[in-house]
């Protein structure tokens, strides 16, 4: 196999998270160097030599349009928090869903190098799932042919970040700290300033194959350490008592009433620091010359500028603070991951999926599927149907993903929307046999109490009825 040619960048760059604590620097850092395209759900104002495009990562018809132009593309998306009025599925998938849209759309816009920040993964059998995902969003983006840089970090400081935020706020509020055993576990922060370096770098030296590296500055410390350290650098006087817990059980809730930051966000961010998350090598910082800001004067340098943007009226944005959400306030998110029997598709899947729905249903519903795969739902003695899906033939000529437009049925609230229609869809992602099945952008017309406790359960039963029918089926001959 020839690597491809190896090209100096000098085009266009798309940001992917561009409206976030990392995305917002970075585009702030290279604006006036290179073309820059923002990608955001809803993005912000005041932002110079930057091009804002609308993008929902969760519609491959809308980062298709977004990645047009782009030579290289920066991926800084995390999906933890919800992204519906009602989400059913872990948060995993849903950043698979991200991730393989965004690696599907960059093949298609020919874009050259995609630079991915993630997470350290330790050299441990069992991640958590912050970090399992994490590692599999760094195997999806790389899984069509688009080169990958990733680069792999653990805490960043910087004004605004999610992680120094919490910590900040816990050392600020508590005078008496509980630190669990997993609080021994050892961590190496980095600054933002570093972090920017490193992806500007990795821009200006693009790889031919796909590659991970660890970044960090010099300086390890455990996770009590990292708050008796901040508390020194904030001048504030608290007392750190060890608690005889094993693991991070109510810990994720209780720092989440502590900081006021979504459970959502805080629960995986926790469970993780079980983990010793350390750089094997600098290898990556010493050919960029970018040996790492101390964590002292990261912190102070962090904390200043929080406290200059808040005496300017510019406080920095509240974690629970999601603008774009109210795009979303109606509508209903649905994954559910499968195993996908060995030598199956995701075609074949769908098929099947047309094909068992009447049996299943035979004594509640009338389900009808035509010669094109289209289904329809009725109730029985019924004309009206509850909902329609139509089999997108015009997307569906990759195999390893098949789309039902929901289009019309009693059950259905008809809307146009941006980031596409209401659609079902069945997905092949990483290498191993996982099936994604998916709602987006669905509103129902039922009342949402109503909708919890009937459409949404039997939706969920379904799912699962069917998994586990897949599971069941003999592979098939060779």
């Amino acid at each position: 196999m020839t690597e491809p040619p190896a090209f100096r960048p000098h085009g266009a760059v798309a940001i992917a998270g561009a409206a976030g604590f990392v995305g917002r620097a970075l585009a702030a850092s290279l604006a006036g160097r290179r073309k820059v395209i923002g990608l955001a759900r809803r993005p912000p104002q005041g932002f110079r030599d930057v091009e804002w495009r609308r993008c929902d990562l969760f519609s491959l018809l809308q980062v298709e349009e977004a990645l047009r132009g782009a030579e290289q593309a920066v991926y800084l998306v995390h999906s933890m928090l919800p992204s519906a009025h009602l989400t059913q599925g872990a948060f995993q998938d849903f950043d698979l869903i991200c991730a393989d849209n965004f690696a599907r759309a960059a093949a298609r816009a020919k874009v050259r190098h995609i630079v991915y920040l993630g997470g350290l993964i330790p050299d441990e059998p069992c991640l958590s799932r912050h970090l399992s995902s994490r590692l599999e969003v760094e195997q999806t983006l790389a899984a069509r042919g688009v080169p990958v840089t990733a680069l792999r970090a653990s805490i960043i400081i910087g004004p605004g970040g999610s992680s120094f935020r919490m910590f900040r706020t816990l050392v600020e509020r508590l005078p008496v700290i509980p630190c669990p055993a997993s609080a021994q576990s050892l961590t190496q922060p980095i600054a933002l300033e570093d972090v920017l370096a490193l992806l500007r770098w990795c821009l200006e030296h693009p790889a031919a194959l796909s590659r991970s590296w660890d970044i960090g500055a010099a300086d390890v410390m455990t996770y009590r350490k990292l708050l008796e350290r901040t508390a020194g650098l904030l001048r504030v006087k608290r007392r750190f008592v060890g608690v005889p817990v094993i693991g991070t059980f109510g810990f994720g809730r209780w720092l989440s009433i502590v900081t006021g930051a979504p459970k959502a966000l805080v629960a995986p961010l926790v469970e993780s620091i079980e983990h010793s998350m350390v750089c094997r090598d600098h290898h990556l910082q010493e050919a960029a010359g970018v040996p790492g800001i101390p964590f002292d004067a990261a912190v102070r340098d962090a904390a200043a500028r929080e406290d200059e943007l808040g005496a300017a009226g510019q406080e920095v944005q509240p974690l629970t603070a999601r603008p774009w959400l109210e795009l979303y306030q109606h509508d209903v998110r649905s994954v559910q991951r499968m195993v996908l029997p060995p030598g199956r598709t995701a075609r074949w899947a769908a098929e099947q999926y047309s094909a068992w729905l009447p049996r299943f249903f035979r004594l509640l519903l009338r389900v009808e599927v035509d010669h094109r795969c289209n289904v329809r739902f009725r109730l029985p003695l019924t004309r009206t149907p509850l909902l329609e899906l139509e089999f997108a033939h015009e997307r569906n000529a990759e195999t390893s993903r098949q789309v039902f437009y929901i289009t019309g049925g009693a059950l259905a609230r008809k809307t146009v929307r941006a980031t596409g229609r209401p659609r079902l869809e069945f997905r092949e992602v990483l290498r191993d046999g996982v099936l994604l099945v998916g709602i987006h952008d669905y509103r129902p017309t039922l009342p949402w109490p109503v909708y919890n406790c009937t459409q949404a359960l039997i939706h969920l039963l379904v799912m699962r009825a069917f998994a586990r029918w897949m599971s069941g089926l003999e592979p098939p001959e060779e």
